[in-house]
């Protein structure tokens, strides 16, 4: 890959990071959908990082493996309903949906098997190792009470990640707390969702560019991709009963999130004289949209598709000029170890 004449200096490095969500990763997946309709090639060939939570962590994993944003969007179309148990028509949704909130009082929320089903009809047996670009897609180990990250083997450090199967990465990454159970990996370790402490995985992007593989900061260029902005207030002097645990959890994710933003920002240089970050992500009213509701699939759909519409002439001189360098990793499936 050579430099645009658009950015002199270090060779340019193109992260994609994309946040957790549930099925309102519907929305990220319809916006890559529609700018890949004006390239050569898969989307997540243009990117020399991809970095995913959740549902996020699952585009990013179906990305590095080479398939097509617009077969990811195909997926949660087809998929969402039964995953999240709205697949039957009429009382027995209903009915469905009253014995799901009460089981939640004191079990996960949804089975899942559907979700498994999807996955590994999408990702196979494949493995981490198989990946065609650099990845890293975060998990909670809520026994060891520490964070869990899935990588290739993009640094002589990582050595055991690239053998774990993808499936497992994407259940891990997706097992939502009071959602799905926690995912058991081969080697029975229980892990859940990665939105636990990185819902926004952007500044997990950047750090891993700059401090484990040594890319200049001013090289990065970045795609941040939002599951939707909920607006919303909170009464000044309002306890739990009035804010409502919905509530609580979108303020510390979005605490998080903006955090994470931050962070990414001032490692990159974004500011009045680079644009380094671009933020995609869509307002809309509070509860409008929810993680497990999949009967706003053709909304999220349609807003993911208008918003790429837009976008397309601001980012593709910027991130898909050309495709990425092949990413050689140090160590690959059953061969011996390469440099990077």
């Amino acid at each position: 890959m050579t430099n645009s004449t658009e950015y002199p200096g270090p060779k340019k490095r193109r992260l994609l990071s994309i946040d957790g969500g549930g099925i309102l990763g519907t929305f990220p997946a319809a916006f890559l959908a529609e700018l890949e309709q004006h390239l050569d090639r898969p989307i997540g060939s243009y990117f020399d990082l991809i970095a995913g939570t959740s549902t996020g962590g699952i585009i990013g994993i179906a990305l590095a493996l080479g398939h097509p944003a617009s077969e990811i969007l195909d997926q949660y179309e087809k998929h969402g309903p039964r995953i999240f148990g709205q697949n039957r028509a009429g009382l027995a949704n209903v009915l469905g949906r009253m014995l799901r909130n009460c089981r939640w009082l004191y079990r996960n929320k949804y089975d899942s098997k559907p979700l498994k089903d999807m996955l590994r009809n999408v990702l196979g047996n494949r493995q981490i190792g198989h990946a065609q670009a650099r990845l890293v897609v975060p998990a909670w180990d809520p026994t060891a009470q520490s964070v869990y990250l899935y990588k290739t083997a993009h640094h002589r450090r990582f050595k055991t990640d690239f053998r774990s199967f993808a499936v497992d990465a994407a259940l891990s990454t997706a097992a939502a707390p009071s959602y799905f159970k926690q995912n058991q990996t081969l080697h029975d370790v229980g892990l859940l969702d990665g939105g636990v402490w990185a819902n926004n995985p952007v500044a997990i992007a950047v750090v891993e560019a700059i401090w484990v593989l040594g890319w200049e900061p001013e090289s990065l260029h970045v795609l941040s991709l939002g599951c939707l902005k909920e607006t919303y207030t909170l009464p000044k002097r309002a306890g739990l009963g009035r804010i409502g645990i919905r509530n609580a959890i979108r303020l510390f994710m979005d605490g998080q999130s903006q955090g994470a933003l931050g962070m990414a920002k001032l490692l990159t240089g974004d500011g009045p004289d680079r644009k380094a970050l671009h933020r995609i992500n869509h307002t809309v009213p509070s509860d409008a949209y929810r993680m497990d509701d999949s009967k706003m699939i053709p909304e999220l759909k349609g807003l993911g598709h208008s918003k790429g519409r837009h976008q397309l002439p601001v980012l593709k001189p910027v991130f898909f000029d050309v495709p990425a360098e092949k990413f050689t990793p140090c160590y690959k499936l059953k061969e011996d170890c390469h440099d990077d």
